[in-house]
């Protein structure tokens, strides 16, 4: 018998490589993450990890274990799924992921009117563009643009995030108004860096470009709209968001940009819980009601 703390120790440095990474995604401190370690090593009485300034590097024994560890992990994760959705508890705690950009400009007043309406309600937001594992309980509510995969998940599109290109009124004024998708060419252009969600847009318009087509690259969202109201070139935002900043013009509106649809999900076990399901609904009635054209 094993204490399940020292598997999920175990198997968060398995998948990160490090101390550091595997306390940053787990929440768990390094020296109890170590400790744990040493414990797992000593009931089993085999080296798991060789120890070294490149990380944490399995040892044969390691790679032998992880694939009881993983189903001791699905098991628990099952348990701990069905416990919550037989919960029919109001109060508690309720983890939301959403992306950075939404999670910044569109939650903030959703928040703050679900912790009024609900007051028996804790909330833990995680912004972040990677896609939680809601099926480990990483989350369990996100807010997502793409529409989840796993047949586990539920998702309803609650809402789109129109897109539009833009530019700061000086930086036009500056380097004059491009008239077509030819003369964008001359321009300074923000983009994604690895990312290639811009791209990909592009070419299902036909119109082929590759990431040296951006003079500024930042995969970081919210950074990237920042250095377009900067006035740094021109860029592509959410038209509700651009709408914000009255120094923002639209430019090429006949280029068609698309939208983003907006994902709620959550696992399918959870919605039987009254507090996970209140709090879904809230949140897919609220955004919905935006103005995201």
């Amino acid at each position: 018998m094993f204490d399940w703390n020292l598997i999920r120790s175990f198997l968060a440095i398995l998948d990160e490589g490090s101390l550091a990474a595997a306390s940053r995604k787990s929440g768990i401190s390094q020296p109890t993450l170590g400790r744990h370690v040493d414990e797992l090593e000593a009931s089993l009485g085999v080296t798991l990890f060789q120890r070294g300034r490149s990380g944490m590097v399995p040892a044969p024994a390691a790679l032998e274990l992880a694939e009881s560890a993983r189903k001791m992990e699905q098991a628990s994760s099952a348990i701990s799924l069905a416990a919550a959705g037989a919960s029919q508890q109001v109060g508690g705690v309720v983890r939301i992921t959403a992306s950075d950009i939404v999670a910044t400009y569109l939650l903030p007043p959703v928040i703050a009117g679900l912790m009024r309406d609900l007051p028996e309600v804790e909330i833990e937001l995680t912004p972040s563009n990677t896609v939680e594992n809601l099926l480990r309980r990483d989350a369990d509510i996100a807010i997502r643009m793409v529409r989840p995969a796993q047949n586990d998940l539920i998702a309803r599109q609650v809402n789109t995030f129109e897109m539009g290109i833009y530019a700061d009124m000086a930086y036009l004024q500056r380097n004059g108004t491009p008239r077509d998708f030819a003369s964008l060419g001359g321009h300074a252009l923000i983009g994604y860096d690895r990312s290639d969600l811009i791209l990909r847009g592009f070419a299902e318009q036909g119109y082929k470009v590759d990431r040296s087509f951006f003079r500024f690259r930042c995969d970081n969202q919210i950074t990237a709209f920042e250095v377009l109201v900067a006035g740094a070139g021109i860029g592509f935002a959410p038209n509700a968001l651009a709408r914000r900043h009255a120094n923002l013009q639209r430019i090429l509106p006949e280029i068609p940009v698309g939208g983003l649809p907006m994902w709620l999900t959550s696992h399918r076990e959870l919605r039987t819980s009254r507090r996970i399901r209140r709090v879904s609904d809230y949140l897919g009635e609220r955004l919905a009601a935006l103005d995201l054209q």
